[in-house]
């Protein structure tokens, strides 16, 4: 290894839902410092989930340089930038001032229901799923940027003169940091937006007549590994090369190094989202599932399978924030530990609505078997399997799409820190669960993208040599005792369906 390798680094930035993270990463792929700073989330009505993106951006460039300050290393330094991103996000923006014309709306928000629900009684889910992948949903960002759009005819009326610019987050932080002068985003980010047609790789015309999107605002689509171009020195301290951007979840399956078909992985944030890599071709699922773009890196494309499960851990924060029975998130573990069983309880952490493989918008929050006897302890146990019991959910429905049976499941995110709910994952799937020592895969795979592509690391060979250190959960339930909490978790779901009205 030379003098130069040995100082330099690859930094990725990880956007999430909650908090702006920066991660320092060396040649050998350890984190050496890290920082992260959280910010607002506004819900202005009932199921509206917003984020100012003048924020996002502020938090992300604290973070940035927060990380390098206690690294020790300077801009200089940096051999590349990576970047990974909470998905579907939307941003629209005044090309010319840089101002949003609208806060962000966000993966969770469920405003655009009903245009959803018009959609499919139009017909157009067929053609729409046909092209994207995608199941006709709220989740996306077609609805989310048609809604901002039709929010104000002056608003309208500008993006059809070209004056204004769309993108996810990806796209609102690569324009940041290169001052304006790119406006890109990468496949995998493009397959999340119900615009992006996975098959031909672009945007699809048919699509953006429907929601009436000018292709003028819509950014470039690039590989997912490739130097984009670079960071403005004024910003970041230094002219370094963006090299790496993958939507988180895509980032993660990478970050895990799931380089080949049929491995799968689950990632345990706010939502829980679980990707299969099925290889070289989409595969259509029939189960709930989405086809989404794994990365394209140089010429080659890899394709996944994905569910989406919109509350995880954000439901533990719910524990804690709103009903205030956990002074934090890691007594959780501590309380459902501390009784043999959730004594006949469900929670169906419905808040938004249930993702893949239900896909329905109006179902809510709903909690099942109390009685008197129902103590706090059970009430964080039942929220801790929930997050088990819908990870099977999608789980089946992958192995039944693929053909495949998935028999270690590698997992990341800060639950995998909660060796409860490991355990109870590896005992209800009865497959191996497997947990890496650096649980932070998503900053890790946009590193590794970035890396790449500046030969930072020579090959993917490399990446999995880092790979190593692992903690595995095997299953201990007897198979009739978890079919039994599963069919009580399905009536629990079942019931908590079409709450509200459309």
């Amino acid at each position: 290894m030379t003098d130069n390798r040995q100082r330099s680094f690859v930094v990725a930035l990880d956007q999430g839902t909650t908090s702006s993270r920066a991660i320092v990463y060396d040649s050998s792929a350890r984190a050496v410092a890290a920082d992260h700073l959280p910010f607002a989330q506004h819900y202005p009505e009932p199921g509206h989930v917003e984020h100012d993106a003048q924020e996002i951006w502020q938090t992300q460039l604290q973070a940035l340089h927060g990380a390098l300050q206690k690294a020790g290393v300077s801009p200089a330094e940096v051999r590349a930038v990576g970047i990974t991103n909470q998905r579907e996000t939307t941003v629209i923006w005044d090309k010319a001032t840089g101002e949003p014309v609208h806060h962000a709306i966000v993966w969770q928000c469920r405003r655009t229901a009903g245009r959803c629900d018009e959609l499919r009684l139009a017909g157009h889910g067929g053609l729409i799923r046909e092209k994207t992948g995608l199941v006709v949903d709220a989740y996306f960002s077609a609805t989310k940027a048609e809604w901002i759009l039709q929010k104000s005819p002056d608003v309208a009326a500008r993006a059809k003169r070209g004056e204004l610019l769309f993108g996810t987050i990806d796209t609102w932080l690569v324009w940041k940091l290169t001052g304006g002068k790119l406006h890109i985003t990468d496949v995998t980010n493009a397959s999340r937006t119900m615009l992006f047609n996975i098959h031909t790789l672009d945007w699809d015309d048919e699509l953006l007549a429907l929601f009436g999107i000018p292709r003028a605002m819509l950014p470039e689509v690039r590989g997912s590994s490739e130097v984009y171009g670079m960071t403005d020195a004024a910003i970041f301290g230094a002219e370094v090369p963006i090299a790496g951007i993958a939507g988180d979840q895509q980032a993660a399956l990478f970050g895990q190094g799931c380089f080949e078909k049929g491995m799968a992985k689950n990632t345990y944030g706010t939502g829980c989202f679980l990707l299969m890599n099925t290889g070289d071709r989409p595969t259509k699922s029939e189960h709930g599932l989405l086809t989404t773009v794994a990365w394209k890196v140089g010429d080659e494309v890899q394709y996944a399978l994905e569910g989406s499960v919109f509350i995880a851990g954000a439901g533990v924060q719910w524990l804690r924030d709103e009903l205030r029975i956990l002074e934090d998130a890691a007594e959780s573990e501590r309380l459902a530990g501390s009784v043999p069983d959730a004594g006949g309880v469900y929670i169906v952490p419905a808040f938004t609505g249930l993702g893949a493989p239900y896909w329905d918008a109006y179902a809510r929050g709903s909690i099942f078997g109390l009685t008197r006897d129902t103590s706090r302890a059970h009430i964080a146990r039942a929220m801790l399997e929930a997050i088990a019991y819908q990870t099977r959910d999608v789980l089946d429905a992958m192995q039944a799409d693929s053909g495949l049976t998935i028999k270690r499941l590698l997992v990341d995110g800060g639950a995998t820190q909660n060796g409860f709910l490991m355990q109870f994952q590896a005992d209800l799937l009865g497959t191996v669960v497997v947990s890496p020592a650096h649980h932070e895969s998503t900053a890790r795979g946009a590193a590794f993208l970035a890396g790449l592509a500046v030969g930072f690391w020579a090959s993917r060979d490399e990446l999995l040599a880092a790979l190593t250190d692992q903690t595995a959960f095997a299953p201990q339930m007897e198979q009739a005792e978890r079919e039994k909490l599963y069919a009580g978790w399905k009536r629990a779901a079942e019931r908590s369906q079409g709450w509200i009205s459309p």
